[in-house]
């Protein structure tokens, strides 16, 4: 996909943010649509179908935490790529982000270079989906890398995109010892900076969805990763 048939959302309520994102990243060749609340955020996702969303949390009328469950919930915006882009850096807020279906969480302040970086790791993703789609069976366990969607016992898990991936990736090859920094490049991108905490945390919530033994499965072992 060309950048410019890429299309972002921006939504926060502080205006110049609007402005030096939109205006940064529109000089990267991207079209940009922008919102100031959450739940304007939701009619202009429904009606522009963006490939990206770049949300503030701490919003007027609804805000970002609740505007990213809502938007997980339409069928359309499925697959929809959501990172939040605010100051609240403390770990319960990181954590109450993935929970809420986030990609990606990016404290502000950001030096508009780096966020431009992080954007384009992030719609990398685009093309890695599109040379990369195809369904996995292990385990009894039918993972569809297109449609984003685990079955298993004819029952479906629902995962939001960063914690499919990382189960996606694990499952593709069973048994592996995984490196910090290959999971990191595999599912976040190389380009983008994350704390050391989001690994473990992602697995955490797998764990808790997926169920232990459910996990142990495609492991074989259970998760493992190199220092």
């Amino acid at each position: 996909m060309k950048k410019k048939d890429i299309k972002i959302l921006l939504v926060d309520d502080e205006q110049d943010i609007l402005e030096i994102v939109g205006y940064n990243l529109t000089q990267e060749g991207y079209q940009i649509v922008t919102a100031s609340n959450g739940k304007e955020a939701i009619l202009k996702a429904k009606k522009e179908l963006p490939q990206l969303i770049i949300m503030d949390v701490m919003m007027p009328e609804m805000d970002g935490m609740e505007a990213c469950e809502n938007i997980r919930k339409i069928p359309e915006l499925s697959n929809v790529i959501i990172t939040f882009l605010t100051a609240r850096s403390e770990d319960y807020s990181q954590v109450a982000g993935f929970d809420a279906g986030a990609d990606d969480y990016i404290n502000k302040p950001i030096k508009p270079k780096l966020l431009v970086s992080k954007v384009k790791a992030l719609l990398r993703r685009l093309k890695d989906e599109e040379q990369n789609s195809e369904t996995l069976n292990v385990g009894g366990i039918e993972i569809n890398r297109e449609e984003y969607k685990i079955v298993k016992d004819d029952i479906e898990i629902v995962l939001p995109r960063k914690e499919f991936e990382l189960f996606y990736l694990l499952a593709s090859k069973p048994g592996k010892v995984f490196k910090r920094e290959e999971i990191l490049d595999k599912v976040w991108g190389n380009e983008v900076i994350v704390g050391g905490r989001t690994i473990d945390v992602h697995i955490r919530k797998l764990r808790e969805k997926i169920g232990e033994e459910l996990f142990k499965t495609i492991k074989g072992v259970g998760y493992k990763f190199e220092v």
